[in-house]
């Protein structure tokens, strides 16, 4: 029998000194999300985020995959003798061994008091599970850490944390970027649950590989940090004392986090001895992943699929924006029900109408950040457009740009959507339209019409600082009744579209002020000092503040 192998980076050598797996995470309060059950990476472990990548050094580990020329037979005989419920073969591929512990105890009662949480989540997890439970079996991991999402995120894939950690599997950014997850404008791959789930897997393997097949350290470690663990077991070899998980002092997280999988997968393997009724999924996959090639408006996607733009995100929640990213990945999972339509429709689509696209005239004044701006889309894709090799544009000329096929607010679960819905709840009163004419400016026009000039901009996709030209028609809404708010008082509501508006808590550190945290998480300095009544006194180290964070808008 001939057998091929995959090469995966294999983990060595981190540093003893507190390098982190995932790095720190929050306080995490997304959707209906419990605290209970969503962990908070600790402060050691952010501390050492930043040295992460000088502590990562990669080597070959062999993993055999079945050969090619047998894998049909094999697989046929597997589909044969396959469960219909995919608990039923989650559970076949259970295989730790989980002790009897008060700490274990302790979360499976939690668990069963909470019994509606299991549904939600399980809910939740339906279409991502049996992709989740297939790569695991693939790479030959426990099938109990395809439920570590539930501890991780709720199985919800636009779960955020104050220490940045994303999506399904929480990683951090440089974490991410090390595991070859893209961040970028257009897309965040560490919400994408494929590319995440394999470079979770490949990175939990790594640290039991480090660990000596020790899978209690090793998930230990993707919370705290290999470091952290490492220096805990040293601490316990000099004291005489034993090394495994459950003797070693580490941070109070960490002791929760492992007991918490392992009490999940008690109450999966044998629900009815806990009194849950758990929910029926097919074993059979919700998705297919479609290779499409080249940049694609996922309005005009959603639509080749026959499905919403809503269910559309739900399967690919790793994108931004309106489109697919212009460089990749050029993947879209589709409802495996809807591949033959779609690939039937991708196929007979002009590769010209791929995106939809709006000829512009450069006005004086005019440069590629203002227009990149208005027509939601990146300076670095106007160049590669339009073959600049430069910022200079010449007014007079024209460039090619892209453009969305729908209103922003038809992309669900985008940063644009969620602008164009905060936009959209202000826009009360009277809709008034205003022709520029020589010597207009928007501070001017503003003043007119008795409205806020920052409002007045973003009602017309500019920034402030934009020339206006004349000729130009301008959307102005005025307040009409007497005792509402005036435009300048105006703010965006607290309230999120589904899944994307994180609301979390930060603990304030040594050298922290508002302009730094309003930078970190992509706010405003006011919006900090609404949500916590601040006034001007400084912060304190270990002060609270609540955020609302958009997810979407942590890569920009």
């Amino acid at each position: 029998m001939s057998t091929r192998f995959l090469t995966l980076p294999l983990l060595t050598a981190l540093a003893l000194s507190g390098c982190n797996t995932l790095g720190h995470k929050a306080e995490l309060n997304t959707d209906d999300t419990e605290l209970h059950s969503v962990t908070a990476r600790t402060d050691t472990a952010l501390a050492a985020e930043q040295r992460l990548h000088e502590a990562l050094v990669s080597a070959p580990q062999v993993v055999p995959l079945p050969d090619s020329s047998e894998s049909g037979e094999s697989e046929q005989q597997a589909a044969d003798s396959s469960p219909d419920n995919l608990m039923d073969r989650l559970r076949a591929g259970f295989r730790l061994e989980i002790p009897d512990n008060p700490r274990i105890d302790q979360q499976i009662r939690w668990f069963t008091a909470n019994s509606d949480y299991l549904d939600r989540v399980q809910n939740r997890a339906a279409p991502y599970l049996h992709f989740i439970v297939e790569e695991a079996e693939r790479r030959g991991i426990p099938s109990e850490l395809a439920l570590l999402p539930i501890v991780e995120s709720g199985f919800q894939p636009f779960a955020y944390s104050h220490g940045r950690a994303a999506g399904l599997w929480q990683f951090i950014p440089s974490t991410g970027k090390h595991f070859g997850l893209q961040q970028n404008w257009w897309y965040d791959g560490r919400r994408d649950v494929v590319a995440a789930t394999r470079a979770a897997f490949k990175y939990l393997g790594s640290l039991a590989e480090r660990f000596d097949g020790d899978w209690e350290l090793a998930l230990a470690s993707y919370n705290a940090g290999a470091g952290t663990v490492q220096r805990a077991i040293k601490r316990n070899q000099q004291q005489g004392k034993p090394t495994d998980f459950w003797s070693l002092k580490l941070p109070d997280e960490t002791m929760r986090y492992v007991p918490k999988l392992f009490a999940v997968a008690k109450v999966m393997a044998d629900p009815e001895q806990y009194g849950v009724t758990l929910v029926e999924i097919p074993n059979e996959p919700y998705f297919d992943s479609i290779d499409i090639d080249s940049q694609l408006d996922l309005a005009l996607a959603a639509d080749m699929a026959g499905i919403s733009i809503e269910e559309l995100y739900k399967l690919n929640p790793g994108f931004n924006r309106w489109a697919t990213a212009p460089n990749g990945p050029h993947r879209l999972s589709i409802p495996v029900e809807k591949v033959e339509q779609f690939n039937k429709a991708l196929a007979e689509l002009d590769p010209q109408k791929r995106l939809h696209w709006t000829r512009y005239k450069i006005h004086p004044g005019d440069n590629l950040g203002s227009i990149a701006r208005k027509y939601k889309t990146t300076v670095a894709l106007l160049r590669q457009v339009n073959k600049l090799k430069g910022n200079n544009i010449r007014a007079g000329k024209h460039l090619l740009i892209p453009v969305a096929a729908k209103s922003l607010d038809q992309y669900t679960h985008t940063a644009d959507a969620r602008l164009a819905k905060t936009q959209n709840r202000q826009h009360k009163g009277k809709r008034v339209t205003h022709k520029v004419v020589p010597g207009d400016t928007l501070w001017d026009i503003a003043r007119r019409y008795r409205v806020n000039h920052r409002a007045l901009a973003r009602w017309n996709g500019m920034s402030p600082r934009d020339t206006l030209r004349p000729g130009q028609q301008l959307v102005i809404w005025q307040q009409t009744n007497k005792g509402q708010q005036n435009a300048a008082q105006l703010v965006p509501t607290l309230s999120p579209p589904v899944n994307t508006r994180s609301s979390l808590r930060y603990r304030v550190r040594k050298g922290d002020s508002l302009a730094l945290i309003a930078q970190r998480f992509n706010v405003s300095v006011s919006d900090l000092r609404k949500w916590n009544t601040l006034d001007d006194r400084y912060l304190q180290p270990g002060q609270r503040l609540q955020l609302f964070v958009d997810v979407t808008e942590q890569t920009l």
